[in-house]
């Protein structure tokens, strides 16, 4: 394996979490969103309620996009056992 084809699979490997964490990030940063406009409109200045929404968001969000997550997972994985890594 030359290191050309390393950077490579390094970058394709950032790439692909960066792109699988998307949703869940994006679900947790609406709602801490919402709920930090719902805090200073009330003036509610409880921790625990932003940290609960986010996870229950969160939550939903890995359940809903669960599937894809774990076929883009195992794409990415099918592609790295038959790619010419393993020739010697």
């Amino acid at each position: 394996m030359d290191t050309g084809y390393a950077i490579d699979l390094g970058r394709q490997a950032v790439m692909l979490m960066l792109l699988l964490a998307t949703p869940l990030l994006l679900a947790a940063l609406i709602v801490g969103l919402i709920v930090s406009v719902l805090q200073a409109a009330t003036q509610i200045q409880e921790l625990t309620l932003s940290f609960v929404p986010k996870i229950v968001a969160v939550l939903v969000a890995a359940i809903i996009f669960g599937p894809w997550i774990l076929g883009r997972l195992i794409e990415f994985s099918r592609q790295m056992f038959d790619s010419r890594l393993w020739e010697f």
